[in-house]
């Protein structure tokens, strides 16, 4: 029976680093975002970190994931074994701080693939850690399989595979798209609040300083406020969260104007979308005019979108002859839509038709 439990516990264990390592690994970028979310200084205060984000994004899911597929094959016992406890700790405890402090919405442990909430996350954490403290104790039992030769030859091959992997969704797109933008979405539809939906329930608390003191009164207490209380803020506690679309952050902001309504009923519409004009790859942005001439020969309208500065935009606009208008949005909506910096979207009546990287604007279909 212990033996059946540990067998369990191995193929569990397992195959769930490997899910959530290659879903991950899919898109290391989207990954790297959440770390910085987590060094952030309003998190663990560890932004020395943020700037190495995607290089221990890319190091934490291609070693998760052989972790996994070291485990299944029983390849050097001890060391996984170890790896896998010291890497859940650490994890069960930042998912536990996330949800405790109210930190971190979503961890990012299966990307956008699946969105869990932080106390959904660390349960996930305590369940892996329950199972791999089973299999810690019971360690023995764990027996390789194959021959070492077959066992180093096999788990070389899955690291080359994923470094590949890694490699390749980097400098083209992410091989699965699990985002709100994926290439299908209708952006006004995914945008919509069905009939019905239930809404969020917020209490609202008011701050008054009363005798040196802050004080809290809700909307009910409001009578019982003394006077001569001095107001000094006020606080929104939700209680439940209500239906949020999709896609519920999407502007296509110019001079003050959101234009949005008016531009996904285009039917040709190229965006070049670059959430960071400073950050953006100088080879992606020097295709850029290019495409914009050749598109409008083709009757299409070509807009760009960034939440860069207008002072950087006119610089930019300058340095590469960029003669399309550029539309404001949030950064983080930006980063959403798509990975690459900059990169091309093709939408029909706010239907996304086509996204490439701009490494592959030669496969753009006009």
């Amino acid at each position: 029976m212990k033996n059946i439990v540990v067998q369990f516990s191995r193929i569990f264990v397992g195959l769930l680093f490997i899910i959530s390592g290659l879903i991950k690994l899919n898109d290391p970028i989207g990954f790297s975002y959440k770390l910085s979310e987590y060094f952030s200084e309003t998190v663990l205060n560890l932004p020395v970190f943020v700037p190495y984000a995607l290089p221990i994004a890319l190091f934490i899911v291609i070693f998760e994931t052989v972790l996994g597929f070291m485990l299944l094959i029983g390849f050097k016992p001890k060391f996984t074994l170890w790896s896998l406890l010291l890497m859940i700790v650490y994890f069960t405890f930042l998912t536990f701080y996330a949800a405790y402090f109210n930190k971190v919405t979503d961890c990012g442990c299966f990307g956008d693939a699946l969105k869990l909430t932080p106390w959904q996350s660390f349960t996930k954490d305590v369940v892996l850690l329950f199972f791999i403290v089973i299999l810690f104790i019971n360690g023995k039992r764990i027996k390789p399989l194959f021959n070492a030769n077959f066992r180093n030859a096999l788990v070389s091959l899955v690291v080359v595979m994923c470094c590949y992997m890694g490699y390749w969704v980097l400098y083209h797109l992410p091989l699965k798209d699990f985002r709100a933008y994926k290439v299908g979405t209708n952006i006004k539809q995914a945008m919509e609040i069905p009939e019905g939906a239930p809404k969020s329930v917020v209490e609202m608390v008011f701050v008054y300083k009363v005798n040196g003191v802050n004080t809290n009164f809700t909307e009910k207490d409001l009578m019982k406020i003394p006077a001569g209380a001095t107001f000094v803020e006020r606080i929104d506690h939700v209680i439940s969260e209500g239906y949020k679309p999709p896609i519920h952050d999407f502007t296509m902001e110019k001079d003050g104007s959101d234009y949005k309504d008016e531009l996904l009923e285009e039917p040709k519409l190229l965006l070049f979308v670059t959430y960071d004009l400073e950050k953006a790859d100088k080879k992606g942005l020097q295709i850029l005019e290019g495409l914009n001439q050749k598109a409008k020969a083709k009757g299409y309208k070509v807009i760009a979108m960034t939440a860069t500065g207008t002072e950087t935009i006119e610089k930019i606009k300058k340095e590469f002859g960029f003669t399309f208008d550029f539309y404001f949005c949030d950064a983080t909506t930006l980063k959403t839509i798509e990975r690459a910096n900059p990169s091309i979207v093709i939408l029909n009546k706010g239907t996304v038709i086509q996204k490439v990287h701009y490494n592959d604007s030669g496969t753009l279909k006009l």
